[in-house]
Formats: C-alpha cells, structure tokens, sequence
C-alpha cells in the first residue's frame, strides 16, 4: 500500500495497469526534430522547430505540424527540401524568429522578397513589404538629385536631360536657360539630349563606359623531365570585379550573386562570380556587350610532389586576371 501511494502522484506512473497503460501510448515521440536543416534553392538553413511554425496557418506551419517528415522532399543528404531562393529565404527566415522586419540599405530586391511572402504566407510581411518606405538618413532619394553629380557619377533614376525648371531665377530672361539647366542638357559629343539615364548609360544616352576584371585559379601537373604532357586542372571559379552595374548587365543570368547579393548598382565589388567554368563564354558575352582586353597579368606558384611511381612531379598554381574596358 506504502509503494502504491508513493507512486500514485508521479506524472507517469502509479494507478492501476489499465491507466498506466494509457499514459504510455499517448506519450508519442515528436514527429520532427527540435533542430531542422532546410535545404532552400541550393542554400542550406539549420534552425529550429518553433521558428518555423512561429506563424499560424503559413506553408511552413503546415508543413511542420499538419504533415509527416516522409511527406516532405528531402535532398541527398536528408535535408527538407525547398525550391524557392535560397538568398531571399534568410529574410523569411529573420522574419520568422523575431516577427520584425528589417532591411539592409539600398535593397534591390523588395518585390521579389514580397513574392516569396506571398509564396509562404505571410500575410503581414506581404503587407510591411508593400507599405511605402520611410526616408531614413544616406543619400537624397533619387527624384531629388540632378542629371549630373559630385565627381560626374550618375545615380540609379535620372532626371531627363530635357528637364526644365519650373520657376527661372530673378533676372534671366525668358529664353535664356539657366547655367544649370544648360550643365544638365548638354552631352559631352555637343549633341542633343538623351533619354533617361540609367546605371549603365552614360550622359549621351549611350553604353556606359567601365572596366571589368574576370580571374580564374588553375592548378597543371607536368613531370619533372618535362617530357610528359601537362594535366590541366578544370577551372573552378571565375571571379567578377567591378562595378555591379555592369557586371549585371554583361552577364546577366549567368552572373552568381550569392557572396555579396545587396550591393547597390553603383558600388563595387570583387565577390561576384559566374555560373560556367569556360572563360571562352565570359570573353564572347563581354565582347558582345562592347568591351575588349586592355591587360592581362599572372602569378603563380611551384610545388613538388610524389607520385606512386617514386617519381617527382611539377604542380602549377596561377591566378590569372583579365582587364576589359568599354569607352
């Protein structure tokens, strides 16, 4: 009787057979993990559970609470998967730990961040994404600024160069236009005015000038007599310097933005690379576009290593850089 009283207020225990028997098969292990990893257009996520289904009614909510882990796509090594973007997902996912929104400065994205709102249901960051945004401190907005700025750079939206004041200063005549105006209507060539600018147009409505660097490492292996054939390895990576502008509208599609995706068009950057390994491609859309080869450089360096027949082999490393310029 002692052992029955003792046992009788433990959460699982005590009582007769029948309700402990109860208490056992309603404590069911959790469908999923605590922490889960998310596999996202290629870009892998580890967060945990309550994260995801912080928001009622979502498509992750759904997902991780109304279904079995064997419902969901998973990729080779087991994660959830999803075929969204991967690059946009870190917002969603900010989003979800902390319900508050916030943005780098200058972020080019927001329409296709809203679209992935839309996408996993998130009604009130749909709604915080289309309410106009608030001026914060930084530059003048673009509507602001004239056709030409501090040191000739040009911003992302223009004034067209037709554009006339509405008001003359005291004193001017009527037909006479104001220094100003004549600074902003005046191309380089002595032409007309253009149309709209835009970041890669320059002031006489043509392609903007620039210059943009691809590099690439490769490593070769050739013995050490010389004699045999050099074994060319396949290149990695090719790299993208310049200005974001330009690298966007040379390769387009094909351009890979991953490592520094919320540069704003007019600043510049060496972390941008490209989706195919063939440097023939990069030359043939960079020459497509106007630019030619204005300088090459490359270093590299020398190790010896042991192959399985005792011998000594030559590895080769290089970076090699190409400058391109458009005028």
């Amino acid at each position: 009787m002692a052992l029955a009283d003792s046992t009788r207020g433990l959460p699982n225990g005590g009582g007769g057979g029948g309700g402990s028997g109860s208490s056992s098969s309603s404590a069911e292990p959790p469908l999923f993990p605590d922490i889960v990893e998310l596999n996202v257009g290629g870009q892998v996520y580890v967060t945990r559970r309550c994260t995801v289904v912080s928001v009622p009614d979502s498509l992750l909510w759904r997902m991780f609470t109304q279904q079995q882990p064997q419902e969901l796509a998973r990729d080779s090594k087991g994660r959830f998967f999803l075929d969204r973007d991967g690059f946009l997902f870190r917002y969603i996912l900010d989003y979800l730990r902390d319900l508050q929104l916030v943005l780098p400065d200058y972020f080019p994205e927001r329409s296709r961040l809203q679209r992935e709102a839309e996408y996993f249901e998130l009604p009130e960051l749909v709604r915080r994404l289309g309410a106009p945004q608030q001026p914060g401190p930084g530059p003048p907005p673009p509507h602001s600024r004239r056709g030409v700025q501090k040191e000739g750079s040009l911003g992302d939206e223009l004034l067209p160069l037709s554009y006339a004041e509405p008001e003359q200063q005291e004193g001017s005549s009527a037909g006479a236009p104001s220094p100003t105006l004549e600074l902003a209507s005046r191309s380089p060539s002595g032409g007309a005015a253009g149309p709209l600018l835009t970041p890669s147009q320059s002031l006489d409505g043509s392609r903007r000038s620039g210059y943009i660097t691809i590099g690439y490492r490769g490593s070769y292996t050739i013995g050490r007599d010389a004699q045999a054939d050099a074994k060319f390895r396949r290149v990695a990576r090719i790299t993208v310097c310049g200005k974001t502008s330009l690298a966007k509208e040379v390769f387009g599609d094909t351009l890979n933005e991953s490592r520094d995706p919320d540069r704003p068009p007019e600043r510049y950057t060496s972390r941008y690379y490209l989706k195919f390994n063939f440097l023939e491609q990069a030359f043939d859309k960079l020459s497509e576009s106007g630019f030619h080869m204005v300088a090459c450089s490359s270093t590299g360096t020398c190790a010896f290593a042991s192959s399985t027949d005792q011998s000594e082999d030559k590895i080769w490393t290089s970076y090699t850089e190409y400058v391109f310029c458009r005028e």
